[in-house]
């Protein structure tokens, strides 16, 4: 019988029952188990973790848990010089490639609204999800804990809000994110970059309606679908939006 001491740190009291949150966590335990095993045996998953220390000592995921050990366990470090101490990932996450699960959709389109990269398709499996993000390093996000406890997911972030403004607003926030915004440079729907684009050339005229060729003279296409883009009363809104974004109202 193995009997640690355990603490949690800042958000990640949020996957913890109020009993044990903010709190040393005497527990006990049968068998060698690593320390990644026994954070997520609390419900915490590991890539929401960077940092441990083990009786004062930083300490990788593979390190084997000894009778009496005390555990400290915090959070992502994004805004903050943790210095030479051993962080949990390669590098931070300081590129910004997303995949998200089928439940996110509307988060996904709120990201590529403020120019991210996001891959996202309905009809992907968890299996899919987690090979995408070890076979080309994007940021899963995901509010399905077990998904984010997976070996192959190195990068990720669980989504603590239900409102897909707010979601969006807590992923800039956590990952330091908002400088990094380019609204308007990518097509929510498909991902693709977008530019200006002469309406004159054969094909491209077809794509504005008539009541919009009356007025509008400045155009933008998607490199991707060959979605059409213009500064109308829907662009209007969609500012306010990204200024409340932006402004992380509601975090």
């Amino acid at each position: 019988m193995y009997r640690v001491t355990i603490r949690f740190y800042e958000e990640l009291n949020d996957f913890l029952p109020s009993q044990n949150r903010k709190k040393d966590i005497d527990f006990e335990f049968k068998g060698r188990r690593s320390v990644k095993d026994l954070i997520e045996s609390f419900g915490v998953p590991h890539v929401e973790v960077d940092l441990i220390l083990i009786n004062g000592e930083s300490a990788g995921f593979s390190r084997i848990v000894a009778d009496g050990d005390r555990i400290s366990v915090y959070p992502v470090f994004e805004t903050l010089d943790i210095g030479p101490v051993t962080r949990l990932r390669p590098d931070p996450l300081r590129d910004p490639r997303f995949v998200l699960d089928v439940h996110l959709r509307k988060l996904a389109r709120h990201l590529r609204l403020m120019g991210f990269d996001v891959d996202y398709h309905p009809d992907r499996d968890d299996d899919a999800l987690a090979d995408i993000t070890e076979r080309e390093g994007r940021i899963l996000l995901s509010r399905d804990r077990q998904l984010m406890m997976r070996r192959k997911v190195s990068r990720g972030l669980y989504v603590r809000n239900t409102d897909p403004e707010l979601q969006v607003a807590e992923v800039l926030e956590r990952l330091d994110l908002k400088k990094l915004c380019r609204p308007f440079t990518r097509c929510v729907e498909c991902n693709g970059l977008i530019g200006p684009v002469d309406p004159g050339p054969a094909g491209i005229e077809d794509l504005i309606p008539p009541g919009v060729r009356s007025w509008c003279r400045e155009y933008y296409q998607c490199r991707g679908c060959g979605r059409i883009y213009w500064k109308g009363s829907h662009y209007e809104k969609l500012m306010k939006r990204v200024g409340r974004i932006s402004s992380g109202r509601g975090i």
